[in-house]
């Protein structure tokens, strides 16, 4: 839709000069702090609540530019800062396809939000109107949601003031308190205008979840129960909406979820702590709730994007961690077993792929390759893991801390609708596939629905917690953090898995990793602060610890330290 043709010059001036006027009395009232560089990155802008408010106004411009740009298409706006800690916050936009925002539009929503004056805002908002061709007659439609933290309201304000400035072209809908993936769903869900994806509702996205996942579980249920941890976030507000739609095919138990609890957000609880400290939550153990033989359960993070899985040894009483690696590898497994069992046609074949990163460990790589599922490693970030599972059939992708999803390419989806099954199992096996497809959120990592993607995979499987652990062994590991003067002279290549500068480096770790049993370590530069990562694995923990201080020291000596 273009502006009208009957609008007089001298009332769209007069227009434009009134949008103008609005932008300035909302800089005003949100003026941007002295001294803080913001920098919009994978997951958007995130620091501490108080420094946000600025940042919250003018994402609401680009939302609206975006919006516009895409002849109304509606654009999403999560307020949330995940796994971080209860004082932070932050904001990230959502394109029409449910994915992340458009990559070249990251630097539009930087320059916004370090204008240090209102005049600057105003010129800098004019001219990215004008360099990217923005209609600002054009309608716009904006759904937004924020988490638990107790900054989301205020935060909100600020947001809702730069959808204001716009009038009545904008059109918006707050989802209130949700989660990350299901204001995802809903973007998407408002964009398909066939209704095949689902109803754009928090009701929607659960009545389809539910669905799916009964449809794949069939005469199962009931299944055994599973305790959830909910780093008492926004993740417990939406299981419970969820099992209420789901049923008791699944006995879901929920923990920590003390959403309006002062400081309780991500404390000594989540997916993030259990992946890091390799071990239980505090209130899990103290629960007692995994000592009988058997159970299992898995913790969300503070959004409910990421999930890990865990349960005790039967036997040893130890603490046995299932994270993003080991969700991928029997995924893959089973979506490619079900591929085979469809018997497709030549011609609609499908290859399910597998995508990692540099942090994945050997011994799931090493699984999936001596068993002929194809497996891509590409640089850290969900931008970059995603792209690449587009390119498969099938592409699944987990990082190992618990963020990660599978899609399906669209091709698939129309093989699979038009395959003349050629027996029963055939048959079921298609109609499983297809029911995949749905329970899982394509369009981001969902804790919520992976969750049911795992357990839907162990019921078909017939597996508990350990049959699924005993598939391969993680190699021991350790991750370092090394602070150095400058990390720019650290340039990373072959999918951050080597060094290209300093010069010689890389020769010395290589070295190093010769020295330990299945050794293999590397080193990645920090994206936000002056400090490189090292990773090192080995057959042992002794050689995985060895190699990391070898490589570390050899880190200093590069940097110039020592």
């Amino acid at each position: 839709m273009s502006s009208s043709p009957t609008k007089s010059p001298t009332k769209a001036a007069h227009e434009h000069a009134l949008l103008l006027n609005s932008i300035a009395e909302g800089a005003n009232e949100y003026p941007k702090p002295e001294h803080v560089n913001y920098t919009y990155g994978t997951a958007g802008f995130r620091t501490l609540a108080t420094k946000l408010p600025s940042v919250l106004f003018r994402v609401g411009l680009l939302a609206v530019l975006r919006s516009k740009r895409l002849e109304g298409a509606t654009i999403g706006v999560m307020v949330t800062a995940s796994h971080n800690p209860e004082p932070d916050n932050g904001v990230k936009l959502v394109d029409p396809s449910g994915e992340m925002l458009d990559p070249t539009w990251e630097s539009h929503a930087t320059a916004l939000s370090n204008c240090p004056t209102t005049s600057s805002l105003i010129s800098t908002f004019t001219t990215l109107a004008t360099h990217l061709r923005v209609d600002l007659h054009q309608p716009a439609n904006i759904v937004y949601a924020y988490d638990t933290r107790p900054s989301g309201p205020e935060l909100i304000k600020a947001l809702e003031k730069g959808f204001e400035v716009f009038g009545e072209s904008v059109k918006t809908v707050n989802l209130g308190i949700t989660t990350t993936p299901i204001l995802h769903y809903v973007t998407k869900a408002t964009n398909d205008k066939t209704g095949e994806y689902g109803k754009p509702t928090k009701e929607g996205y659960n009545q389809k979840m539910a669905s799916a996942f009964k449809t794949l579980i069939g005469n199962r249920g009931p299944l055994s129960p599973l305790y959830v941890d909910c780093a008492n976030g926004v993740g417990a507000i939406a299981l419970q909406e969820f099992i209420s739609t789901l049923g008791d095919i699944l006995p879901v138990h929920p923990l920590n979820t003390s959403t309006s609890e002062k400081g309780a957000l991500n404390h000594l609880c989540g997916a993030d702590f259990v992946k890091t400290k390799q071990a239980l939550p505090p209130s899990v153990q103290s629960s007692n709730v995994l000592s009988k033989a058997g159970t299992r359960a898995c913790s969300f993070d503070g959004d409910a994007d990421r999930i890990v899985f865990y349960y005790l040894h039967e036997t040893k009483g130890t603490f046995r961690l299932l994270d993003g690696d080991k969700i991928a590898v029997m995924v893959a497994m089973f979506l490619g077993d079900l591929v085979v069992k469809a018997k497709l046609d030549e011609e609609h074949n499908l290859q399910v792929g597998v995508v990692q990163t540099a942090y994945a460990n050997g011994s799931s790589t090493k699984y999936l390759t001596s068993r002929n599922i194809p497996v891509t490693c590409v640089p850290t970030g969900v931008k970059h893991l995603h792209h690449a599972a587009q390119r498969y059939d099938i592409g699944v992708y987990f990082e190992a801390n618990g963020h990660g999803t599978v899609l399906f390419a669209d091709h698939a989806i129309k093989a699979l609708k038009s395959a003349s099954p050629q027996s029963p199992d055939s048959a079921n096996a298609i109609k499983n596939l297809l029911a995949f497809s749905q329970l899982i959120n394509q369009a981001v990592g969902d804790a919520l629905s992976d969750m049911l993607l795992v357990e839907a995979v162990l019921a078909h499987r017939g597996w508990g917690a350990p049959e699924w652990d005993a598939g391969y062994e993680d190699l021991p590991n350790r991750l370092v953090k090394v602070e150095v003067p400058d990390r720019s002279i650290f340039v990373a290549t072959d999918a951050e898995r080597k060094l290209q500068y300093p010069q010689g480096l890389q020769d010395k770790i290589e070295e190093a990793m010769k020295k330990y049993d299945m050794g293999r370590s590397f080193v990645r530069p920090s994206g936000t602060e002056d400090c490189v990562r090292v990773y090192a694995e080995a057959k042992t923990t002794a050689e995985a610890d060895n190699l990391a201080f070898a490589v570390t020291d050899l880190v200093k000596w590069g940097s110039g330290q020592t």
